[in-house]
């Protein structure tokens, strides 16, 4: 097939799937006003057969697409990719929107209705049939009230099952459509959501975005906007709706730098990773702070006062002395043998090496070439001299003798003893295992804080220390010495292909625009294709295994916990500092957990700092959200006092056991919460001292039921620490040893407060110990 050829047949099936005959594509009628359950079902009935057909023509064409294979010149393969990869995407988004497609609607003073869903369809002949939740016109859906309509008669929520539509909730919001003769008004599709069973996966609740929440959702996306809110506010479900929203409002920006989501633990990132692909969105990276740097996993920081050592930003300046003491003068001349011959290196010879090496300004690694490069020309230039000298002015080729300074073992010594190659791996491990080193390059740190961090080789890596190793690798860089001329050399291929793509994107324009779905592809993306060797890797997927990778915008769970050098290192993954950070000043608990906001942002920002509040507590049951409060302030812990949406059915319950009974006593009051609650998720929160006894009491108890510790959630029982429950929900909640968990956290109160909201429908507090005050 020819090049010109193969170009019109895919541009052929574009345009051959997608501009049918008038008469083949009758529009589908709307149910009227007064519609019922019947009508709607035929409605969304409607809406799932488009979507099928939309899922069969696109494999349809990838199917014809990849049949092509790798024919013609560059640009027709580029724009054959190019096809590919748009109908890949967006059989990705079809497939990912199944359950509950559609959730409302919206009938108009102009008597205009819109359905509102997952993302937005159109039929053949380009009639609206389902407007995205993220597009302009569907803000009135979350925004409009009785006081304030902006053109809405009535808001009705549609629930579905699947693909079955269960029920109707409407909302009148002008008074003259109650006199249409309308029954369906009501405001339990809020209510029902909360109530339902927890699954140990994070459902979506773009069905049921309040306007408080809307506004924070589709907020500019420049600059740091911080989300605080205290338990059950929302703050993650508002935070991944907003990274859905942002990828919609400015998929062009995102869709090839990424969107970054960071998560307390890997626990947390199990529980939401199904929120973004059910909103049409699969092109994010998911991270935990112990993740962050690439090929390593940080465990837990046991030692609270280490942890706050290593959070402080003061490891900037540490680890760019503790680079620079690397680097090393000799303090008298040095003998080196090359080929039989000794030559002397003066510290003079060294100082001018690691000074030129200096003046190029490339991290430690790959200047050290630079400083190998002058190091060998100099001492090659010493042992000609001395050759000639000896052979009374012979002039032979001598060009060989780099080659023998270079591979002679005495120089590689030496120039490795002046400039050692180092990983960030090495360095840090050096410095926590050489107290002399570490007591050099620290002057900041107490004799006693230098001692704290001291170690032994060969002990795995913390979470603390992640952000310490990303600083040093910013540092070191690579150590490949040819990295830079593959770089360059990478470089100038992939300026050619860049122009391949831009061709091949410009020829696709009009297909792409005829179907609607301008936007799914640029330049980048095409070549991307085109240069890589092994899988095709996504812009996300390429960001999550290269660690100097920088995205468009950064979003941040349980925000006020992180450390200033944790801040540090997001910051350098994000140069633009488009960030959305939730959180709870209150809920702080770990060592480096800010006191404000303004002082956790302080040192990487200076007015670019936006601050909205959630003030609805949609999670917790009013009578648990006022003990927790009253125990927090007991014990000085200062909270935003939340409105709540539900009073609870079940008052909190405190229990006291002697020491011995309190494990066997979790067990029971896990059955009996089982009983209370009819089914449901049951979490016993417990300290770290005793988490693992209470899981295999529960084990023997209950089976295959208990999750396999904190990162299972998919049976109904399981046991966790407080920290570990940060960010999850529960419909019960079993709270062991309060006390104990106060010890643990040093006195801090934030741990003891997440743990006493994280349920939905009871709380049961267990203790052996006295209470703390508030109880």
């Amino acid at each position: 097939m020819s090049d010109t050829n193969t170009a019109a047949s895919i541009n052929a099936d574009l345009n051959g799937h997608n501009t049918p005959a008038a008469d083949d594509d009758a529009p589908i009628p709307l149910p009227p006003l007064e519609a019922g359950i019947d009508e709607e079902r035929d409605y969304v009935a409607a809406l799932y057969r488009r979507l099928d057909e939309l899922r069969e023509e696109n494999q349809g064409q990838l199917n014809r697409v990849r049949a092509t294979g790798a024919v013609g010149t560059m640009q027709n393969i580029s724009e054959r990719d190019a096809f590919a990869t748009m109908y890949e995407d967006r059989l990705a988004q079809l497939n990912a929107v199944d359950d509950r497609l559609v959730f409302g609607r919206l009938d108009l003073d102009n008597g205009d209705a819109r359905y509102i869903g997952r993302i937005g369809l159109t039929s053949e002949a380009r009639q609206r049939l389902l407007l995205d939740w993220r597009a302009p016109e569907s803000g009135v859906f979350y925004q409009a009230t009785a006081f304030d309509r902006q053109g809405v008669r009535r808001r009705r929520h549609l629930m579905l099952k699947r693909r079955a539509v269960q029920g109707l909730e409407d909302e009148v919001l002008d008074a003259s459509v109650l006199e249409e003769g309308t029954d369906n008004h009501g405001d339990g599709a809020l209510l029902a959501a909360l109530k339902a069973r927890r699954t140990g996966q994070m459902g979506d609740i773009v069905a049921t975005i309040q306007a408080e929440q809307d506004r924070i959702i589709r907020a500019d996306r420049s600059g740091i906007l911080v989300v605080q809110g205290g338990p059950g506010t929302g703050k993650t479900a508002v935070a991944l709706h907003r990274a859905a929203y942002l990828l919609y409002a400015h998929r062009e920006r995102l869709k090839s730098a990424g969107v970054l989501i960071v998560g307390p633990s890997s626990t947390f990132l199990s529980y939401i990773e199904r929120v973004l692909p059910s909103l049409g969105e699969t092109g994010v990276v998911m991270s935990s702070l112990a993740d962050l740097y690439n090929g390593l996993r940080g465990v837990e920081e046991t030692d609270s006062q280490v942890a706050r050592i290593k959070g402080r930003l003061d490891w900037v300046q540490i680890t760019a002395d503790a680079v620079a003491h690397r680097r090393r003068i000799i303090p008298e001349p040095r003998e080196v043998t090359v080929e039989g011959i000794k030559v002397t290196v003066t510290p003079k010879m060294v100082k001018r090496g690691i000074e030129r090496a200096k003046a190029t300004g490339k991290p430690y690694n790959e200047a050290r070439s630079t400083f190998v490069k002058v190091m060998v020309k100099e001492i090659a230039e010493k042992l000609e001299r001395l050759l000639e000298k000896r052979s009374q002015g012979n002039e032979a080729d001598r060009s060989y003798l780099e080659e023998d300074v270079r591979t002679s073992r005495d120089v590689r010594v030496l120039l490795n003893l002046c400039w050692m190659p180092r990983t960030p791996q090495a360095l840090l491990e050096d410095l926590y295992s050489k107290p002399r080193y570490l007591a050099e390059v620290t002057p900041q740190l107490t004799a006693e804080e230098r001692a704290a961090l001291q170690r032994e080789p060969g002990r795995p890596f913390t979470i603390a220390d992640v952000p310490l190793l990303d600083e040093a690798a910013e540092l070191l860089g690579e150590l490949d010495e040819n990295a830079e001329r593959e770089e360059a050399r990478r470089q100038a291929a992939r300026e050619k292909d860049l122009e391949n793509a831009r061709k091949a994107v410009e020829n696709a324009a009009p297909a792409l625009e005829e179907m609607g779905i301008e936007g799914f592809l640029d330049a980048e993306a095409v070549a991307n294709l085109n240069t890589e060797t092994g899988p095709r890797l996504t812009a996300a997927e390429r960001a999550g295994v290269d660690r100097s990778w920088t995205y468009g915008h950064i979003v941040v769970d349980e925000a006020q916990e992180l450390s200033p050098m944790q801040w540090n290192m997001l910051m350098r993954r994000c140069p633009l500092k488009s960030f959305t950070a939730v959180g709870d000043i209150a809920q702080g608990s770990s060592a480096s957990a800010a006191p404000s906001w303004e002082q956790a942002f302080g040192p990487f920002i200076d007015d670019r700092l936006r601050i909205e509040e959630l003030t609805v507590n949609y999670r917790t049951p009013r009578n648990m959200v006022e003990l927790a409060e009253r125990v927090a302030q007991a014990n000085g812990l200062q909270t935003t006092s939340l409105r709540t949406v539900r009073d609870g059915d079940f008052p909190p319950l405190v229990e006291h056991y002697d020491a011995g009974e309190l494990v066997p006593a979790a067990v029971g009051a896990v059955a009996a919460e089982h009983q209370r609650l009819g089914e449901g998720l049951i979490a016993v929160i417990a300290p770290q001292s005793v988490v693992e006894s209470v899981r295999e009491a529960l084990v023997a108890k209950f089976g295959k039921r208990v999750g396999a510790g904190a990162g299972s959630m998919t049976q109904d029982v399981v046991a966790m620490t407080a920290d570990e429950a940060k960010g999850l929900e529960f419909d019960g909640v079993v709270l062991l040893e309060p006390a104990a968990l106060l010890e643990e956290a040093r006195g801090k109160v934030g741990s003891l407060y997440v743990a006493m909201t994280r349920s939905t429908q009871s709380l049961r507090v267990l203790h052996s110990r006295d209470l703390p005050a508030g109880f």
